[in-house]
């Protein structure tokens, strides 16, 4: 084990290669007092490094985990807009999305596609899974410098455009992704919020949405590729599931899928160039039942890895937070 770094605000947090920072933490049972006491520390060391993992807080249960959540942020959000469903256990908590376990969930930033984001997520490991689901961590800031200039440059300029086609049967429904089923109020929130939107003629819902695909964080500068490019794109999915989808649903049909902003498919050997970059950054730690981690959603990407056996992992988003725009939404370029 490698020295614990001098300049962290918490003595005990562990810096290793490819893992996230971890900090040991001795507390007799009352995590959420902890949490309260160490709130800044641990804000700092988030500000630093993009994340922390608590190990030894001893989270069991929703009340205990949403303690702590709130002790550590500024105000948990409730989630719009989710490209799976999830279980919401408490007010601003919820299940992990529902993801094939077999399946990875490839790196990205919550809820990118939305004009206002989670500033902080949180986790909490209930029920470790016997093998695999490790949650793993990239530098959004690192993974920009990486990509090739030309791409980037395009990204930039176009932006990336997310289509969404909305059914019962795969992905959020309509309800799921907008609390409501309710015609009128799904629309006015999309045109709050520059979504283009088309009831097809068997009642599903179609929308489009451009998002910028760089951001300045909000409070370093620094500029981090922000977005959910990859995950959400068709090749990031295992090819017997695209077939089985477009097959179902034509290639129009597909309940996610991203284009570039001027609206041209993104390529395969673009979606495999982004997650390459990804996995030669990720840092990962397996987790343990108890654990907590604190990631800054806007500098650091994070993802879910394939797994067995049960895995019970709590979710929050938190600090909401408006990104600089480095292209144009719908509602601008309409102006």
């Amino acid at each position: 084990m490698s020295p614990t770094s001098p300049a962290s605000p918490l003595d005990d947090v562990e810096f290793r290669p490819g893992r996230p920072p971890v900090l040991r933490a001795a507390t007799p049972g009352d995590a959420p007092g902890w949490a309260a006491g160490h709130r800044e520390a641990l804000r700092a060391v988030v500000a630093e490094h993009g994340c922390v993992l608590v190990r030894g807080l001893g989270l069991r249960d929703v009340p205990g985990a949403r303690a702590v959540f709130e002790r550590l942020s500024t105000g948990l959000m409730t989630e719009r807009e989710a490209f799976a469903p999830r279980q919401a256990y408490a007010d601003g908590v919820y299940s992990s999305a529902q993801w094939p376990p077999n399946q990875p969930m490839c790196m990205h930033h919550e809820l990118s596609y939305t004009l206002e984001v989670p500033g902080l997520m949180l986790f909490a490991c209930l029920t470790a899974p016997d093998e695999g689901g490790a949650t793993g961590v990239a530098d959004a800031a690192t993974v920009l410098e990486q990509l090739p200039t030309e791409l980037t440059d395009r990204f930039e300029r176009e932006g990336w455009l997310l289509t969404r086609s909305y059914n019962d049967e795969i992905g959020s429904s309509v309800g799921e992704a907008f609390g409501t089923d309710d015609r009128g109020a799904v629309e006015r929130y999309c045109r709050a919020n520059a979504i283009e939107y088309d009831w097809r003629p068997d009642g599903t819902l179609r929308t489009r949405q451009r998002r910028s695909a760089v951001t300045r964080h909000p409070v370093t500068g620094r500029r981090c590729w922000f977005n959910q490019i990859a995950f959400l794109n068709e090749w990031t999915l295992a090819p017997e599931v695209r077939e089985y989808l477009v097959e179902e649903y034509g290639a129009d049909g597909l309940p996610f899928n991203t284009r570039f902003g001027g609206g041209d498919p993104i390529g395969e050997d673009v979606v495999q160039l982004l997650n390459k970059v990804y996995e030669a950054n990720t840092a990962r730690e397996p987790w343990q039942a108890g654990d907590l981690m604190l990631v800054d959603n806007i500098r650091t990407a994070h993802s879910r890895e394939p797994y067995a056996g049960p895995r019970d992992v709590l979710v929050a988003m938190a600090d909401p937070v408006r990104p600089s725009a480095s292209s144009p939404t719908f509602q601008e370029t309409a102006r």
